[in-house]
């Protein structure tokens, strides 16, 4: 499985962003897909993540509303599978700045709730910067 991120960079506070995973080799096995981002000396954190096969996503509660994942461009009909997915920031705060990683993994439970040791392939990550 390959996830490689794209889409940071810098901008202003109150600005919006969208990030890409362009994700690929993976099987329906690994089709969570879920975003971290990890600021300068602090742990990883999950925000959202996403069932690219069905569509059903979820997102820790800090992460509704101006966190929104999505996908497109999966092919079902080729296996090993690739798809694009996005996470679309909107009013971003200074606090927002980090390094932003997309990963592949099996939650145990449904989709489950974004915990780091449920991913096993990771992006090498994307800088976000804010600037007030």
């Amino acid at each position: 499985v390959h996830l490689v991120e794209s889409g940071g960079g810098l901008v202003e506070a109150g600005e919006s962003l969208r990030l890409s995973c362009e994700v690929s080799g993976f099987t329906p096995a690994e089709r969570t897909i879920g975003w971290f981002r990890q600021a300068p000396g602090k742990k990883r954190e999950g925000l959202t993540c996403m069932n690219i096969w069905d569509g059903n996503t979820w997102s820790r509660g800090f992460a509704k509303g101006r966190f929104t994942i999505f996908s497109d461009n999966l092919k079902k009909s080729v296996i090993p599978l690739s798809a694009t997915v996005h996470l679309q920031i909107d009013d971003l705060k200074v606090e927002d700045s980090a390094v932003y990683y997309c990963a592949a993994g099996i939650p145990e439970d449904g989709l489950g709730e974004v915990r780091e040791y449920e991913y096993y392939y990771w992006g090498q990550g994307t800088q976000v910067a804010v600037s007030s």
